[in-house]
């Protein structure tokens, strides 16, 4: 057994999320989003060096003497599999692995909002899940597919770097491409998707304008198409798809998307007030011809707005979520102030604690 297989044991033991390894400090695990010490000395860089090595391919190791970068999975039978980065650093080398469970959970276990299944019956268009580093984009995602994989009879292909959760074909028929092992690129393999009969098609980063550029031209050519963005909200989502692009082509970009975009499901991840683990909050975005003209007219300050009136529908606000986990005791009023965009509507509850 490798040495780090017993980091990973204690990781999940503990419920946390994340290992860092770096020459010079203790290990550390992240639980419930804290970044916590392990009761041990410092690893030299020799020790971490031996210790990240063990666990490498050739061609890894080859890449890894090359670049100084490393992205990979790893998978410990029985506990996990794990999204593993490996860099160097000022004091020597390091790494951080996000442990990513075996099972895929459900919609319905995960504690987000229903109306994002009607994202996973729709035969066409972009669906956008999005969210800072660590807001379980992944995971919320992987539901999504399981979901169409387990009700719909299509071919459904994954881009990713690396690839987490691993799909079993149910009634569809799942292609899992991973970055770096199985395709160049997230370009390259968006191109090579179109010749081979997909319906669904998933993309781990919407990175740069040909990426995002490949995902627009795939949705409006028939395919669903999930992707990720960095950003918080359904309107920031929208100006960063844009902004992405040539100040000549944002028209061209804004009447594309007005046709494209389906939906927006911005998510992060607050702590629970009873300190058991992390909950989803959540802002959803469902198009409709109204939300088309506020795109294709570039008026995304409207799209609060939309939101508000489209309720009924299954939308949602990120402050609303954060307020209804507030008042179901789930999250602190600290933590969701902390959290909110507007803070003005939980400053008073802070204060009154």
């Amino acid at each position: 057994m490798a040495v780090i297989d017993k980091f990973f044991r204690a990781l999940k033991d503990q419920g946390g999320s994340d290992l860092h390894l770096q020459a010079g400090q203790p290990p550390k695990f992240r639980v419930h989003g804290r970044l916590e010490p392990l009761n041990m000395p410092p690893l030299s860089n020799k020790e971490a060096h031996k210790i990240l090595d063990e666990i490498l391919s050739e061609p890894q190791r080859k890449h890894w003497a090359k670049n100084w970068d490393l992205d990979f999975s790893y998978e410990l039978d029985g506990i996990a599999r794990f999204r593993c980065n490996y860099l160097m650093h000022q004091g020597g080398v390091g790494a951080v692995f996000r442990i990513i469970p075996t099972k895929i959970m459900t919609i319905e276990e995960l504690g987000v909002p229903q109306s994002i299944k009607r994202f996973c019956k729709i035969r066409t268009g972009l669906v956008l899940v999005t969210g800072p580093t660590g807001s379980g984009k992944s995971t919320t995602l992987a539901s999504m597919i399981d979901e169409i994989n387990a009700t719909s009879n299509k071919h459904i292909i994954t881009i990713e770097d690396p690839i987490e959760f691993v799909h079993p074909n149910k009634t569809c028929v799942v292609t899992q491409r991973e970055v770096g092992t199985d395709t160049d690129s997230f370009s390259t393999a968006l191109r090579a998707a179109a010749r081979e009969d997909p319906d669904v098609v998933l993309v781990g980063e919407m990175r740069d304008l040909e990426t995002i550029s490949l995902a627009i031209t795939s949705a409006e050519t028939g395919n669903l198409v999930f992707g990720t963005l960095h950003t918080n909200s359904a309107a920031k989502t929208i100006d960063r798809v844009i902004d992405v692009f040539p100040e000549e082509q944002q028209a061209q970009i804004r009447t594309m998307l007005s046709v494209s975009l389906q939906g927006v499901v911005a998510q992060l991840l607050l702590r629970r007030a009873d300190g058991g683990g992390r909950v989803p909050v959540n802002e959803v975005l469902i198009s409709s011809p109204a939300l088309g003209a506020i795109v294709r007219e570039g008026a995304i300050h409207k799209v609060v707005s939309y939101i508000e009136s489209g309720r009924g529908e299954g939308m949602q606000l990120m402050d609303d979520s954060i307020l209804a986990r507030l008042k179901a005791g789930m999250v602190s009023p600290n933590e969701a102030y902390m959290k909110s965009s507007d803070k003005s509507r939980f400053e008073h509850l802070v204060k009154d604690r």
